[in-house]
């Protein structure tokens, strides 16, 4: 039996540059997996492809069965490209799984997922990266394969994991995640190398562009998806030094996580769960926020930060909800540029 070809999805091949809404607005987004992935479709829907760069979490990086490892980056490649699985949000769509159960058959690692399609990114990058190339350019060529026009960048070059504190002791990134399904509690996370890397030359760039419209964090785990990017030495003061507002997107509504662990790790931590702590955790770095409508009545205590604040349905379950969602995000930036003037 052939595997079955994944299905595109049915916006790609059909863009109209002449109808995109804004067409001179650029952006930089800082983004996760599953949830950011959304908001950049969305973006890349609004905006002028060149537009856009995507600048993503490599802290969830791994080796694993000897492959590199890239879920976040590829979780938004395969959304940017129309490839990526619409029911589980990650991989890819149309997938078949005949090497895990060969490998499972054999007694090998069967607990993080690689399906038959997915392996040939992970086979092509590792074998790049073993010649030399940096993840940069290896990303820029893969997603430039399949059809993404938008810049995806990874935070950085050299390699930076993620650590998870348990009370039990560290673990790594995907074995609490993935193998352990977040079951420990969580004390603390830190970023093994972060301390020695330096942004990508083309995250430094985009964020220096004078041209900038907007830095857009997305609605991913502030802890796990953004933490490991502001974490890099230089970032953090390359995003205040931009000349364009910083606005964050709640990824928490009515005190839950849309998807992932983050409404678990902020008890555990022992932050308030609801989404003006998100707004807390990011600090003075943001000029603007953006709650759910079920939130509506957090909107005073955000403005009380000093923050602008829009109110809006966030809760993307498809692609008319990441367009709509996108474009009052895109709104708000020229909102807030018009109160600058």
């Amino acid at each position: 039996m052939t595997d079955r070809q994944p299905d595109k999805d049915p916006r790609i091949g059909k863009r109209d540059d002449n109808a995109v809404q804004f067409p001179r607005l650029r952006c930089v987004a800082l983004c996760g997996g599953v949830g950011g992935a959304k908001l950049a479709v969305g973006l890349e829907a609004q905006l002028s492809p060149a537009n856009l760069t995507v600048i993503t979490n490599t802290g969830d990086d791994f080796t694993h069965l000897g492959l590199h490892i890239s879920p976040d980056l590829d979780t938004v490649m395969y959304s940017l490209a129309g490839l990526a699985n619409r029911e589980t949000g990650w991989g890819r769509d149309g997938e078949s799984w005949r090497f895990m159960s060969a490998l499972a058959a054999l007694g090998g690692e069967d607990w993080f997922q690689l399906g038959d399609l997915d392996l040939a990114t992970h086979i092509e990058r590792s074998r790049r990266l073993a010649a030399g190339e940096s993840l940069s350019a290896i990303t820029q060529a893969l997603a430039g394969r399949l059809g993404v026009r938008p810049a995806i960048v990874p935070m950085c070059d050299a390699p930076v994991r993620t650590i998870v504190d348990t009370p039990d002791g560290p673990l790594a990134f995907q074995h609490y995640f993935v193998r352990d399904k977040c079951a420990r509690p969580v004390t603390g996370f830190r970023f093994a190398g972060a301390d020695t890397a330096q942004p990508a030359s083309s995250a430094r760039a985009a964020l220096a562009d004078p041209a900038l419209d907007a830095i857009i964090i997305c609605p991913s785990n502030p802890f796990v998806s953004i933490d490991p990017i502001l974490a890099v030495p230089g970032m953090r003061e390359a995003i205040a030094r931009a000349h364009a507002p910083v606005i964050a997107v709640s990824p928490i509504v009515r005190g839950q996580a849309i998807k992932g662990p983050t409404a678990k790790m902020m008890r555990e931590l022992g932050v308030p769960g609801e989404a003006v702590a998100i707004a807390d955790h990011y600090g003075d770095l943001l000029d603007g926020f953006i709650l759910d409508a079920a939130d509506r009545a957090l909107a005073d205590r955000i403005e009380d930060r000093g923050l602008a604040c829009l109110v809006t349905d966030t809760v993307m379950t498809g692609q008319e909800e990441k367009v709509e969602l996108a474009r009052a995000v895109l709104q708000f930036v020229q909102q807030l540029q018009q109160k600058a003037t």
